[in-house]
């Protein structure tokens, strides 16, 4: 792959990362490597060095590439899987469990549907608010493992991760981090100390809702060129269980990185105007947006079935579940069984789009006015 001059921006590193080595006749873009199987003789190479003898589930130079785009933008090293929840899984199993494990009280549900399964089999949860960074250290003491997403999904609570993550360390506590909502533009957990970043890649980092991708990311390799032994662990997994990406995904993922920033410059823009619009609007009872990215949710007055109405008005935003894409989605969680109680009934959650923000606002306020007063 191309060398990377060092101190570049991250709007130019999702452009430059990832490409096949310069020269004459080269291509731009890397191929897809379409193969499940590679030769393995002769063994070795000419100066009696051993060769990489390789198999699908193991190695893809497809999937190589992307990887090396999503560990440069989150200042580590990249595994992809076959979907975000593999990827979550994956940092799940490897964690130690030989003690609690510390977890926000209201995470992505079906995250929190695997958390509950480990807490079945016996282990010990300790739930927490992030939002309460004084209960969240507390609760660090004697724990072997702390979950974290930041903001949450999607009551968008925003934990002090700089403060957490350093008193998790502190107490030899491994830290995940999910940072699908923030995505490495905005954070990057692994420089605050965590052990593990997790990302669905369906989402921000692919951003066009044509793929299904996870990818977790650990440490860097250190200047004795040891691997980190999360890493090491996590492709252990990923090989074992056979959580992989399709190479064309992996390629297509790739794509969509090139375009991450001004796509997520533009959603965030787009989210800041409409929540200071939201706050002030007749029939929003409450904005949950904390300040920055390109995710907010709202809460609207009456029953569950006024916000569902609110969803099915929209013409332009998209009634649908996932976030991240070019296009604007809203939807009411708690319409599924396995979202937390705590999700408030009326609650709508808005994945902002790259529309034009004028289309977005009167599209929406066209539907909050009209479900309450019909014509």
């Amino acid at each position: 792959m191309t060398e990377q001059p060092p101190g570049l921006a991250p709007a130019t590193v999702v452009v430059t990362v990832g490409r096949p080595a310069r020269r004459p006749g080269a291509p731009v873009n890397p191929p897809i490597e379409l193969s499940s199987t590679y030769a393995a003789y002769p063994a070795l190479e000419p100066d009696g060095v051993a060769t990489n003898l390789g198999y699908g589930r193991a190695s893809n130079a497809t999937w190589e590439a992307f990887e090396e785009a999503v560990g440069a933008l989150e200042g580590g090293r990249a595994l992809c899987f076959a979907s975000g929840m593999a990827a979550i899984s994956a940092a799940l199993a490897v964690l130690p469990a030989d003690g609690p494990l510390v977890a926000p009280r209201t995470p992505y549900n079906t995250s929190g549907a695997l958390i509950a399964e480990v807490e079945a089999a016996g282990r010990e949860v300790r739930r927490v608010d992030v939002e309460d960074t004084p209960a969240v250290v507390a609760a660090l003491d004697g724990a072997r493992a702390l979950w974290l997403e930041s903001p949450t999904n999607p009551l968008m609570q925003v934990a002090d991760l700089p403060v957490i993550i350093r008193e998790a360390v502190a107490r030899r506590v491994a830290v995940v981090c999910d940072n699908t909502f923030a995505t490495p533009l905005l954070q990057q957990p692994l420089a605050l100390g965590a052990d593990i970043v997790v990302h669905s890649a369906t989402k921000y980092l692919s951003g066009h809702s044509d793929l299904l991708m996870g990818v977790t990311v650990t440490r860097p390799v250190g200047p004795d060129a040891v691997p980190d032994p999360w890493y090491a662990a996590l492709l252990a997994h990923r090989t074992r269980h056979g959580a992989i990406a399709g190479p064309f995904e992996a390629w297509l993922a790739l794509r969509g990185i090139r375009t991450l920033h001004v796509r997520h410059e533009r959603a965030c823009a787009n989210a800041a105007d409409l929540a200071r619009r939201l706050a002030t609007h007749p029939e929003v009872t409450r904005v949950r947006y904390p300040g920055w990215g390109a995710m907010l949710a709202i809460e609207v007055p009456g029953s569950a079935q006024d916000a569902e109405r609110v969803a099915a008005a929209c013409r332009v935003w998209l009634g649908a579940t996932s976030l991240g894409g070019v296009e604007s989605l809203i939807e009411r969680r708690r319409r599924y069984p396995g979202e937390s109680e705590l999700v408030p009934e009326t609650l709508l959650r808005l994945s902002v789009g790259i529309e034009d923000v004028e289309d977005l606002w009167r599209d929406l306020d066209q539907a909050l006015r009209v479900t309450r007063y019909p014509a």
